[in-house]
């Protein structure tokens, strides 16, 4: 088994990356990283200085590779399965990397603001960002309200890296910014990507995990 993970299962942007290796069906090992133990802390820093994950090893090529979306850009090039993660037409991939960019951005982001103020002292918090956070979700809800309509995934009829980012980002905004009635097509979109069995099976092994969330 030539791959490895470096990963946790509550970690969102594991998610995504977890998405896209199921989608793929690309062997892997999995390696659960807690960061309170300091030997698992020091084999994620040798590998990734920065200290996040994921981190996708190739054991083939020696090949250390972070951060989710390039993890999933290196699936699509050295390690394709049936679904095309990175469309080949030029003008699809473009929105694929677009919508992957902006649910990271736009949902994702202002997401684990209010998670992170959450996790703060009560005299560190900072009220008005996690406000501006907020109302920076409600926009991109707006924007996605529109874009996605008629479309049974981000970018039309096929599954792409954009679905990746975006189960996490709209399963946890979803906690801390619930979709009401008034976004039926977020709603629904959402309730495809759950059905999804890549993500059902992500969501399963976070399952027993979920009760650290913050939210």
């Amino acid at each position: 088994m030539s791959l490895t993970l470096y990963y946790h299962p509550l970690a969102s942007y594991c998610w995504k990356t977890l998405i896209a290796l199921y989608e793929a069906e690309a062997p892997f090992e999995p390696r659960l990283i807690d960061l309170g133990d300091a030997a698992q802390r020091d084999t994620l820093t040798r590998l990734w200085p920065l200290m996040k994950f994921p981190v996708l090893v190739d054991g083939q090529t020696g090949q250390v590779v972070p951060e989710s979306s390039i993890i999933i850009e290196y699936l699509a090039a050295h390690h394709p399965g049936r679904t095309e993660l990175v469309p080949a037409d030029p003008t699809a991939a473009l929105e694929a990397r677009l919508l992957d960019r902006f649910f990271d951005q736009q949902v994702h982001e202002p997401m684990q603001k209010h998670v992170g103020d959450k996790l703060r002292p009560a005299d560190k918090r900072d009220p008005f960002g996690v406000e501006q956070a907020h109302a920076q979700i409600e926009t991109a809800y707006d924007v996605l309200e529109q874009r996605l309509a008629g479309r049974a995934w981000a970018i039309g009829d096929t599954f792409t890296i954009a679905d990746c980012a975006a189960a996490p980002a709209l399963y946890y905004a979803n906690r801390v910014h619930p979709l009401t009635a008034s976004r039926p097509v977020l709603t629904s979109y959402l309730q495809r990507l759950h059905a999804r069995p890549s993500f059902a099976r992500v969501f399963a092994e976070a399952e027993p995990y979920l009760h650290f969330f913050p939210g």
